[in-house]
């Protein structure tokens, strides 16, 4: 097996690191011991755009707000399934972006740069939080699921004070749309009461339909 070549670490705000890997050909982003992204496994990230998107159909150039640039897979599905959608994304870690321009430039192709995307270095919640009605829809994959796994902050995101925000934040029926590894009655009940109509989605990590289960809860402003 060829063994795993460390290229670079980056702290988030708050003090964790996270730690860039290649082997071969494949990137990993880890976190201590948990493995967030891996460059083979995208086709539950991609699905997150797009089907936000197909729910989002018929609206003319919407305007998502993507919380979490991680490898890109998110963005560059979204980029790719609509011609006229345009693209916030806000990353918390510097490195991550220069991290995409560098050692992943080839995975990230060119997608920074198209005209549809402006880059936001800095927290999602604090783009949620200046937004009144600004965004058609909110796309979270800042962490493994409901909870603040990469950054202890971002528990305020999947709180009742953050999902009211976030519902501020969209349009009539706007969309937030949140990424987790596994299932969650309590927050999916939590996302019911605070004003969306819940739809949970489980997707497959692999775009081949293989793969562990993962969960895309799309919840719609009411």
């Amino acid at each position: 097996m060829i063994p795993r070549e460390l290229i670079d670490t980056a702290t988030v705000p708050g003090g964790v690191e996270l730690r860039l890997f290649r082997r071969g050909a494949d990137y990993m982003i880890v976190l201590d011991r948990n493995e967030l992204m891996n460059s083979r496994m995208s086709g539950s990230e991609e699905a997150l755009s797009v089907m936000t998107l197909e729910r989002l159909r018929g609206r003319a150039a919407p305007h998502l707000l993507v919380g979490g640039y991680g490898m890109g897979f998110t963005l560059r599905a979204g980029l790719a399934a609509s011609r006229d959608a345009r693209f916030t994304v806000a990353e918390l870690v510097p490195e991550i972006i220069r991290w995409a321009r560098g050692p992943m430039a080839a995975l990230t192709a060119g997608c920074l740069d198209d005209p549809r995307v402006v880059v936001v270095e800095g927290d999602v919640a604090r783009s949620i939080a200046d937004a009144r009605g600004s965004y058609d829809a909110i796309l979270l994959d800042v962490d493994n699921g409901p909870d603040g796994l990469t950054a202890a902050g971002n528990d305020r995101l999947y709180s009742p004070r953050g999902l009211d925000a976030a519902r501020i934040a969209l349009a009539p029926g706007g969309i937030l749309a949140i990424w987790s590894a596994g299932p969650d009655k309590a927050f999916a009940r939590r996302l019911g009461e605070a004003g969306f109509a819940v739809e949970e989605v489980a997707v497959r990590a692999r775009g081949n339909g293989k793969g562990p289960r993962h969960v895309i809860w799309f919840a719609t402003k009411r």
